[in-house]
């Protein structure tokens, strides 16, 4: 595919707030010294606005000077045209389109689509072909070492194998709002890295800087690293970007220190107010805050496991007492058999399609909800109407299918909770298991789910 043209360009500019000239385009050090200018509450969020502007170029180009990268940009797979996301809907249009325009040129490209991000790069190395994750998932792959605990089980052998990392599959999410997330400095959880939450899907990473030089290392492929200015501009772009006016005004508001901070709400019908009330009870014990990604102590745990790994629980009871919706084998087929270590020296053996934080710390037990095994870290919901499927592995293709999930999820707490005090992440008052959304609420949830 060819370089992002000017069009595009300004259409990312004005999403990140920022006017670009088309005349300034080439030098992104001289282009800033026009978006300099620009009033910088109103329009780059209190960003310098030269630094917003030259992250934004960076963000779209796909040369990467000096840093020899794979000819990817940060928005082949943040694209622009879907919320700074990447939906399997798109990736497979690009992939479709790709086979098309080779049929009259066997040299067309699009850089989306990598040997690093195959499902057999492992394999094939740089003759990896087999895009399964990315176009029917929109799942990108991400490898990260195993701790000195914890082993892959070769599936061949049903025996501890020698690897000492393992790919595991993620959604790519979007860079809209994340002004209003990363760590809070609030309600810390038991172990690092990062534990009062953090970037990345599992946390793993502190700063916006440190995830952008990750995804050019990991994903561009560089072979230079970029200046502190290159990240420090990435990340001025990121924190302009949101997915309304409103959102940008309560993100201005937190970084003043306004009080009280302004409702990032639209004007809500009877139906939309209602379920505002259902949410609050339902959901924002774990999506509160202002960028409804931080915990709201004591009422929960950092770090959560929802239930939504492959493979899902299946109730032994009969009739069942829950029942999530199984995952396609898509998706089921990136689950993988681990043997965990305990510090008891105890062995046991896991399976997870992504074992989120217990990757980072090979911390299984004793205690489910306080262990890492499945834990990953809560994302910001504004927005979310804009930009499914949703999950971290892109499981629920709708918003309907997110709010049944947690309905399960909640049939689940309940039973699995130990005597005393109802848990709080599915208790108001530690008696009655009063939070999960009743069937006759369902739709005024989703009302405000869409208006967020």
């Amino acid at each position: 595919m060819r370089a992002l043209n000017p069009h595009l360009l300004a259409a990312a500019m004005l999403a990140a707030g920022v006017a670009a000239a088309p005349a300034a385009f080439a030098d992104p050090i001289a282009a800033s010294s026009q978006a300099a200018s620009y009033d910088h509450d109103r329009l780059c969020s209190g960003e310098p606005c030269d630094a917003a502007f030259r992250g934004a170029l960076r963000f779209l180009d796909r040369r990467l000077h000096d840093l020899n990268g794979n000819g990817r940009s940060c928005a082949d797979c943040h694209m622009p045209t879907d919320h700074f996301q990447l939906s399997p809907a798109a990736a497979d249009a690009r992939f479709k389109l790709l086979e098309w325009q080779r049929r009259w040129n066997p040299r067309a490209d699009d850089p989306l689509f990598r040997p690093v991000d195959a499902d057999d790069f492992r394999f094939n190395g740089e003759n990896a072909r087999d895009f399964s994750n990315l176009r029917q998932n929109g799942l990108v792959r991400i490898t990260l070492p195993l701790p000195p605990n914890v082993k892959l089980i070769d599936p061949a052998t049903n025996a501890p194998s020698a690897e000492t990392t393992v790919d595991i599959w993620r959604m790519v999410p979007t860079i809209e709002n994340v002004a209003l997330t990363g760590p809070d400095g609030i309600n810390p959880w038991p172990r690092g890295p990062n534990n009062t939450g953090g970037f990345q899907l599992d946390g793993r990473v502190g700063t916006l800087q440190e995830q952008a030089l990750g995804a050019l290392v990991n994903h561009a492929q560089i072979v230079y690293p970029p200046s502190q200015l290159f990240l420090d501009d990435l990340a001025s772009f990121q924190r302009t970007v949101f997915s309304s006016s409103r959102v940008r005004a309560l993100a201005n508001a937190v970084a003043a220190g306004t009080v009280p901070l302004p409702s990032a709400d639209p004007p809500l019908t009877a139906l939309e107010q209602q379920g505002k009330v259902v949410f609050e009870r339902a959901c924002a014990q774990c999506h509160g805050g202002p960028g409804q990604s931080t915990t709201n102590p004591p009422v929960s745990v950092r770090f959560h496991d929802v239930l939504t790994q492959c493979p899902r629980r299946v109730d032994t009871v009969s009739p069942a007492r829950f029942a999530f919706k199984p995952c396609p084998e898509r998706l089921a087929r990136n689950a993988r058999t681990y043997e965990v270590t305990l510090s008891t020296g105890a062995v046991q053996r896991r399976v997870s399609s992504d074992p989120g934080r217990a990757l980072l710390t090979g911390f299984t037990g004793p205690v489910p909800i306080l262990d890492d095994w499945n834990k990953l870290d809560t994302p910001g919901l504004r927005g979310i109407s804009k930009t499914p499927p949703y999950f971290h592995n892109n499981s629920a293709d709708t918003l309907e299918e997110v709010v049944d999930h947690y309905v399960e999820f909640f049939k689940v707490v309940k039973i699995v909770a130990p005597p005393g005090p109802a848990p709080a992440v599915a208790s108001t008052d530690g008696v009655n298991f009063n939070r999960a959304p009743l069937p006759e609420e369902r739709s005024s949830l989703l009302a405000y789910l869409r208006k967020l």
